[in-house]
């Protein structure tokens, strides 16, 4: 007997649009915000996602289950949590629930922190590096990209041993590679490619000897 289809991913982390969608709910909330007090509705959110949900799993899967109905999930928000936080807040719940997209709440807290940063002139900078960065280094790499690119970085920094040396810097869509592996494979093909045209231009020597 054949498997039924899947119509929703085991986890929204796996769906390709699920970014896209709480990123629309999470400019929306912060604008929205702004006629209120937008650092109290950013609070309310975090402390949402990282005490409330964080902290109490059981609720959290009740709230983002398939199996319980809407009305349900609304009942719930109006009984444990409209009475704890402000109207504005639990009217984001309800409109989340509303529409389906309670399951994106985490989603939309990470957008929301990103986009409190640009607001503040701050930027995320992806780093990979062969070793772990010096504080001196980290600082200059900052600045570097301040002067340069015009904002405040945030640095979130991974260790990749197999560059060598060097770093990756990806800001956005941009990818700054100046690692030495990525150096050794571009003087290999170079290399490389140097060889196949001597190899091609004795041959044609051979093929066309002068004088003949």
């Amino acid at each position: 007997m054949s498997e039924p289809l899947k119509t929703r991913p085991d986890h929204v982390l796996e769906d390709p649009g699920a970014k896209a969608v709480a990123s629309l709910y999470a400019r929306s909330y912060l604008q929205a915000a702004k006629d209120n007090n937008i650092d109290e509705a950013d609070e309310e959110l975090a402390s949402f996602v990282d005490e409330v949900l964080a902290g109490n799993p059981d609720f959290r899967n009740v709230l983002t289950s398939d199996s319980v109905s809407r009305d349900d999930k609304l009942k719930l928000i109006d009984r444990t949590l409209a009475p704890r936080c402000s109207e504005f807040f639990a009217n984001f719940l309800r409109v989340l629930v509303r529409h389906g997209r309670i399951d994106l709440i985490e989603q939309i807290r990470q957008v929301a922190v990103v986009v409190q940063e640009e607001l503040a002139g701050k930027r995320r900078v992806q780093i990979r590096s062969a070793k772990p960065l010096s504080d001196d280094s980290r600082w200059k790499i900052a600045e570097r990209l301040h002067q340069k690119l015009g904002f405040e970085a945030v640095l979130q920094e991974s260790v990749d041993e197999s560059l060598i040396g060097g770093l990756v810097i990806q800001v956005g869509d941009t990818v700054y590679d100046s690692s030495l592996r990525t150096r050794l494979k571009t003087l290999t093909g170079r290399l490389t490619e140097r060889t196949f045209h001597e190899i091609q231009s004795g041959r044609d020597r051979f093929s066309h000897p002068e004088g003949d």
